[in-house]
């Protein structure tokens, strides 16, 4: 077998074979078998009806179409194997010539996996930000607790203000006429949070218990209901009850009700020194992604678009999910933002390219430092997929295919990879502040993230998993 590769644009390349005519001679005896299985032919059993018969009843140019078709497969997967490509999709072939006795000849056009050229991704110049822990931000987290322990409280001798809880019953209407969904009997909501049509809250500062406010409001042009989009409307509000959020004091009784603390001097040691954890866990995040970025930045690759495509698709899933814990379908999601699927392809694809390029050149570091991932730790993660997603065997099953365990193992590698080197540049600078992180002491999961779960659901491969295939050898 003869073969020729011609590089084309986005990582694809053309393969142009010569084989030899016997190979198409084997060929025409395994489809005459073949055929002869698949179609009841009178008078043999299946699979031994002779050439001759075969033609004479399904056609000669069935028999040859079928030889050439199982002859293309078979010597395009022998020049996968012998090359060590990584085809990113099934082939597009053109035979030219496929006649008995003459060599066949073909071209078989595939998307290969990118070649990706490192740049630098070792010697930068940033180094990690650690952001400093002051007084102020340990009583934002005081008070932050205060109001968690705050409770509500009637207000007497003051109208409304901002922060306080309101129940309110109102009437609508346009034009004189009420309107769908213009109207309720007991509607709660906190002042200022503008939960309501914007404007309606700003009419109720000052108003007291029992009091009623008459005043106009005009919906906004982006309203989700079309009909009522720039409507002027007319409400009639009654606050039926007034409530304030009153906060316990910062007193050592709050700090012992908190937690195991004498006094608010202790409590406060214990935030401090927690937001210091933090601040480190944070500048080690930051300081990785710039590493991430910087390494991406230097990096050449050509992006395949099937790559790209199916990136967007795992973005798309990923804002489903976001939009179904909130009770939003895709499709009202599009209505109401104005746009097309066509367009949420567009606005997703440039993080798209840039997701799959970071990922690629991750798993091409990680390649280069020869980074590897026991199998113990690919089945620890699928147990953990077992247990996360009992109740959704498809995500289970994907975890547990060949396509899941590269996902789970590329992901993992790639991880390590980026530890590995803060961790050696931390090494090499011992005057830097030390970077533990809050993750040391266990791993996080790789299936127990939005992206996983996304990827599972449209069945994505993994970008770092397609590595070539070990070649073997295969005769001509």
């Amino acid at each position: 077998m003869q073969t020729t590769n011609t590089p084309l644009s986005k990582s694809r390349l053309q393969i142009e074979f010569e084989l030899p005519p016997e190979r198409l001679t084997r060929s025409i005896d395994t489809a005459t078998r073949r055929l002869s299985q698949q179609h009841r032919i009178s008078g043999f059993r299946p699979g031994k009806a002779p050439r001759s018969i075969v033609e004479r009843v399904l056609g000669a140019s069935t028999v040859l179409d079928e030889a050439v078709e199982l002859l293309v497969e078979d010597a395009f997967r022998q020049a996968i194997r012998e090359q060590d490509l990584a085809p990113l999709t099934s082939p597009e072939v053109e035979v030219t010539q496929a006649e008995e006795g003459k060599p066949v000849v073909f071209k078989a056009t595939v998307q290969v996996r990118p070649e990706i050229k490192l740049g630098d991704y070792e010697h930068f110049s940033f180094k990690p930000e650690i952001q400093a822990v002051d007084e102020t931000m340990v009583e934002k987290v005081v008070d932050e607790l205060r109001d968690s322990q705050a409770s509500l409280e009637p207000v007497d001798g003051r109208g409304a203000q901002k922060g306080d809880y309101l129940v309110v019953a109102f009437h609508g209407t346009r034009d004189g006429a009420p309107f769908e969904g213009g109207s309720s009997d007991r509607m709660p909501l906190i002042l200022g949070d503008d939960r309501l049509i914007p404007g309606f809250e700003d009419n109720l500062v000052g108003a007291t218990k029992g009091e009623k406010r008459e005043f106009d409001v005009v919906f906004p042009e982006d309203y989700q209901e079309e009909s009522l989009r720039g409507q002027t409307t007319h409400f009639a509000v009654t606050v039926n009850e007034l409530r304030a959020k009153v906060q316990p004091e910062a007193s050592d009784e709050f700090a012992r009700s908190v937690g195991k603390f004498e006094d608010m001097a202790g409590l406060k040691a214990e935030l401090r020194k927690r937001l210091e954890t933090n601040a480190l866990d944070r500048a080690r995040h930051d300081f990785a992604d710039k590493i991430v970025e910087y390494a991406a930045a230097n990096a050449t690759v050509e992006l395949p678009d099937v790559l790209i495509d199916q990136e967007v698709e795992v973005m798309r899933d990923e804002l489903r999910s976001a939009l179904a814990r909130q009770g939003i379908g895709e499709e009202a999601y599009l209505k109401v933002a104005g746009k097309t699927e066509e367009d949420l392809h567009k606005e997703f694809r440039p993080q798209a390219e840039k997701r799959v390029k970071t990922l690629l050149v991750l798993s091409e570091i990680a390649k280069a430092r020869s980074v590897e991932v026991p199998d113990s730790d690919v089945q620890a993660e699928i147990a953990r997929a077992r247990s996360r997603y009992a109740n959704n065997q498809g995500l289970v099953r994907y975890f547990e295919s060949e396509r899941g365990r590269n996902y789970i193992r590329s992901t993992i590698r790639r991880s390590r990879t980026v530890e590995q080197l803060v961790d050696e540049w931390l090494a090499a600078h011992p005057e830097a502040p030390r970077l533990p992180h809050l993750e040391d002491a266990e791993e996080s999961s790789t299936v127990e993230t939005p992206s996983a779960e996304a990827a599972a659901s449209v069945g994505a491969t993994d970008p770092g998993s397609l590595t070539p295939p070990a070649a073997t050898a295969s005769g001509a």
